[in-house]
């Protein structure tokens, strides 16, 4: 099955306290036809997360990725990147470091922790520019395939405890009749049940549900 992609119009965010850095970045994304907003500051950032109530990524409304600075005044980008992983953020919203020569360890070990990607300054616009849109790409395909879970899981949600005992054996590929013998009813009320079950999940076969359910690590018959 293809991964679904999120659709919607995709942001770079740009968190940098240089402003002559953040609109040379704005003006080099604008070339590309890529949409920006700068932030002087992770506080700033952090607290537009917080205004917009972007807890989990789920709460992100469109593909975005962050151009992140590693040294600012205040709050660090180090720092603003620990808040984004206790956020459970960084697969949705990839993380691209901007950094001076002295912080390339620091940047790695941070690679090595989730962050998509780091770049020295002074960098080479058509590269920078290259790793964002893979950024997004990634950032779509996360949000997608989250937002495609959390339809299975609400069409889970609909299902009645006896349409989830049928579902459980079907998945396990046991005929209609053994199905019935189990849970002690009629072959016909097996059949029923099958057949809302197909329909609130939106599938045509158990192997296509089956494959469904497979796609959610969390599921438990």
């Amino acid at each position: 099955m293809t991964t679904p992609v999120a659709t919607g119009i995709p942001t770079v965010y740009l968190v940098d306290d240089e402003d002559v850095l953040r609109d040379a970045l704005a003006w080099l994304l604008r070339s590309r036809r890529l949409l920006s907003e700068g932030y002087a500051s992770a506080e700033a950032f952090e607290a537009w997360l917080d205004q917009r109530r972007i807890i989990g990524p789920l709460d992100l409304r469109d593909p975005s990725c962050l151009l992140l600075d590693v040294r600012m005044p205040g709050m660090s980008g180090l720092a603003l990147f620990d808040r984004l992983i206790e956020r459970g953020l960084v697969e949705a919203l990839p993380v691209i470091f901007l950094t001076g020569h002295a912080d390339v360890p620091t940047a790695v070990a941070a690679v090595k922790r989730g962050a998509f990607d780091f770049v020295e300054k002074p960098f080479s616009d058509n590269a920078l520019v290259d790793r964002v849109e893979q950024a997004l790409a990634r950032s779509a395909e996360v949000l997608g395939r989250l937002r495609h879970a959390q339809t299975i899981e609400r069409r889970l949600a609909e299902l009645t405890d006896r349409e989830r005992d049928v579902m459980r054996l079907v998945v396990e590929g046991r005929p209609n009749k053994l199905i019935a013998d189990e849970l002690d009813i009629s072959v016909r009320t097996v059949e029923v049940h099958r057949a809302r079950v197909f329909e609130k999940m939106d599938v045509k076969s158990a192997v296509e549900l089956a494959n469904l359910l497979r796609e959610l690590p969390s599921y438990s018959a």
